[in-house]
């Protein structure tokens, strides 16, 4: 390779680093810690003693304070996030919801195959505790992710990142967004609207001592967290994260938004965090309890 195609190659790279990959900061810190902190509230005690095992040595050594290591990489292993980032979602076609594994996750990279190969290791004891430790913090993200509703979408705008709002809101954006933040107003897109500004509205901000009494307020509701029969394994519960953009009409009229949309739409994102953390505890207890 000459001189100008190693640095055409080189600047290549670098712009697909700086690019949000879809689905990369699904529910934000704070949904993700909610998942982690409610479902670790529920395990049996065997479960927890291998959690706990299993998390020793973390500086937060809870499923709550690991719950958004795997979008951490972008920081700390940008080459580990750039080969996992596919993990984090799964899109289906125009107007689709039922899984097809050829067709919506080619070579097993996306959300469904991964909580399964995930799980797969984590029960496995005969791997490396490392190995263990980290398909742990896998499963606490992915399961969270697949439950957020823009990570299994069927429109062609990378799961609401292409469908662009100003939103009126009091809460400041994330650092790396605030430059589109003027007078009030976020330039920003429907999928940052359901990973931050829905949840982190109600007046938490996602550090990890306000999680706990945010959690509180969700957990006191009638457990386990939905009255219909449960669709079992990632797959269905991909499918019902697709159906419910459309059943609740997640996509808005205009391009315009306020509270009145992130007060409509905010129990319906606590009942997907509380669904996730209740799934996520029995995944750890049927691959732990043994």
């Amino acid at each position: 390779m000459n001189l100008p195609s190693r640095l055409f190659a080189a600047s290549f790279a670098l712009v697909l680093l700086m690019l949000p990959a879809p689905g990369a900061h699904a529910w934000s810190t704070l949904g993700h810690r909610l998942v982690g902190e409610l479902a670790q509230r529920h395990l049996t005690p065997t479960a927890a003693t291998e959690v706990e095992k299993l998390l020793a040595g973390e500086p937060n050594p809870s499923l709550g304070g690991v719950a958004s290591w795997a979008d951490a990489l972008r920081n700390t292993d940008p080459a580990r996030f750039r080969q996992t980032s596919p993990w984090h979602y799964v899109n289906f076609p125009l107007g689709e919801c039922d899984y097809q594994p050829e067709r919506d996750c080619p070579n097993g990279q996306c959300v469904v195959a991964q909580i399964d190969h995930q799980r797969a290791i984590l029960g496995d004891r005969k791997q490396p505790l490392a190995a263990r430790r980290d398909a742990l913090k896998f499963l606490v993200h992915l399961v969270g992710d697949v439950h957020q509703p823009l990570h299994a979408g069927n429109r062609p705008d990378k799961g609401g990142n292409g469908f662009q709002v100003s939103l009126r809101t009091d809460l400041k954006p994330e650092a790396y967004a605030r430059k589109d933040y003027r007078n009030g107003v976020a330039g920003t897109n429907l999928h940052s609207v359901w990973d931050y500004y829905i949840l982190g509205s109600r007046k938490f901000d996602g550090d990890f001592a306000t999680v706990t009494p945010y959690a509180n307020s969700l957990d006191p509701q009638p457990w386990p967290p939905m009255t219909d029969a449960a669709p079992s394994g990632p797959e269905a519960w991909a499918g019902e994260s697709c159906r419910f953009v459309d059943e609740h009409g997640l996509y808005p009229s205009g391009h315009k938004l306020d509270s009145v949309y992130l007060d409509k739409y905010r129990p319906l994102a606590e009942q997907r965090v509380r669904r996730a953390a209740y799934r996520l505890a029995q995944l750890l207890n049927e691959t732990l309890g043994q």
